[in-house]
Formats: structure tokens, sequence, C-alpha cells
């Protein structure tokens, strides 16, 4: 039976993702220290209950770490780097990458933290912006399942659904394949709606006429609140990913060479009606 009891949370990056997450486990009653660059992110959250610090050593001497970084370099230097997490690592404790990185990653960060009796799961996170801001991150993890039993009541309260996919890497696997069909239907989506807008029928309408078809998915209806801002380094890391099981992926290859010319502004045109090409 997983345990209720509090756990001490310390999480590291407080953008979009982050702070809601931080928050989220603040009214959970899991005490939580945060680190940012980011003053202001920093502030709201120490105005909900928070601990600030600016010492990964400090963030280190938690339950549960959560890295909520954008890059591989960046968890690399959080969690390697001279004054990182294992400047001064805590025994028992667990780190979660949530961040989107190589299995190859986590892999490294795995070995070091390992001898020092620190283990480590990646948590990759689906559901978006509005998915954090509501606390219903659908959370695809890779690892130990019995750590990850250990550290559920410092997922419950941003999580509406926890998957265990596998071994340490799995769920940057299963983030991968999440993204490719993300962006595969972002561009899909694009272009059918274009499409029917040529012919004469407003996106609007189509739009309305989907959500009652096979067709109707989350990417229709909300393509319009989307933010194409990860594309390039979503599809990178799926092709550093199956380069060396020579995996070819020509629809992806596709949707890569037509990500650029789909942004926001020319969605929502489209969606209002406006020919995005005018």
């Amino acid at each position: 039976m997983t345990s209720t009891a509090p756990l001490s949370v310390g999480v590291i990056g407080l953008g979009a993702m982050g702070r809601p997450i931080a928050e989220y486990l603040l009214k959970a009653g899991h005490p939580t220290t945060v680190l940012d660059l980011d003053a202001e992110a920093v502030a709201t959250v120490v105005g909900q209950g928070a601990t600030a610090t600016d010492k990964l050593a400090e963030i280190a001497d938690n339950d549960l770490v959560l890295i909520v970084v954008p890059t591989d370099a960046d968890v690399r230097e959080v969690c390697l780097g001279e004054d990182g997490l294992l400047s001064n690592p805590r025994a028992g404790s667990v780190w979660m990458i949530n961040a989107s990185v190589t299995p190859q990653t986590c892999a490294d960060i795995a070995a070091a933290a390992a001898s020092v009796e620190v283990d480590v799961l990646d948590g990759a996170l689906t559901g978006g912006v509005r998915g954090a801001d509501a606390g219903e991150i659908n959370l695809l993890v890779g690892g130990d399942a019995a750590v990850l039993e250990r550290i559920r009541p410092g997922l419950d309260p941003w999580c509406k659904a926890v998957h265990h996919l596998g071994d340490l890497g799995a769920g940057q696997v299963g983030k991968t394949v999440n993204n490719m069909c993300h962006w595969i239907q972002i561009a899909g989506v694009h272009e059918s709606l274009l499409l029917g807008q040529r012919l004469g029928v407003a996106p609007s309408k189509l739009r309305a006429a989907l959500a009652d078809s096979p067709a109707q998915s989350r990417t229709v209806a909300e393509i319009d609140q989307m933010r194409f801002t990860w594309w390039k380094k979503d599809i990178d890391n799926a092709h550093v990913m199956a380069e060396p099981i020579g995996y070819e992926m020509p629809v992806t290859d596709l949707v890569y060479s037509l990500m650029p010319g789909i942004t926001v502004d020319r969605i929502a045109k489209l969606v209002h009606d406006e020919d995005p090409d005018a």
C-alpha cells in the first residue's frame, strides 16, 4: 500500500510545468524547496509556503527531487555539475528526471547516483501547460517499480495518471512516442482544415462537425490553444533514439520539414476562418 505521509520535495525549474507542480505539492502539504533563476517565479511559490534556495546541494537534501529543466545539457549540469546534486547526495533520496531527454542521459545520471545510494527515475510529462495548471499531468515513468511506489505521494497531487512503462529510460521512449503522435497530428490537422477552407467550408464549421466524427481528437479540439515551442527538440530526440536501431521515420521526417511553416499565428487565423496565406 502506498504511504500517504508527506514527502519533502525539491523542485528544480519553475517554468510553465515546474511552477504548478510545486504549487500542487504545497497544497497537498508536502514541504517543498524550490530553485530557479527567475526571481518572480520563486517569489510566487514562496508566497504559497515554499522554501527557496539557490544551492543545488540544499535541494538534494529531500526525499524526492524533481528535475524540471529543458535539455539534456541542463539535466547533466544540475545532477553532475561541480555544485550539482551529486555534490551533496542524500542516501535514499529519489531523483526524478522530468525533462524530455534521451535514455542515455538517464542512464548516465543513474549510474553516478547509484554510487551514493540515490535512486533515479525518468518521469516524462505529458498533458502540456494546461495539464500542469489543472494538476492533471499524465506521467510516463521508467525505472524501478518499487522506487516509484515509494514516492507516489509526491506525484499524486499533480498527476491524473502515472504509467510505469518499464526500465529506466522507458518514460523517455513513451514521451517520444507521444511527441511523434502530437506533431504528426498537428501537421495533419493543419493540412486538412486548410484543404477544407480552400474548398469553401469554414474551418470553424469543420471542427464542430469533426467533434461528432471518428476524426475527433484533442488536437482537433485544442490546436488553437497549443504552443509549438519544442517540435524541433522533440523530433531531434526521436532521431537520436531511432538511429542506433536503424529505424526510419518517413512521416516524422516530412513533419520535420513542415513544422517551420505551421505557427501559432497561422493556426489562429485558420480556426477563425481567416485565410492564413492572405
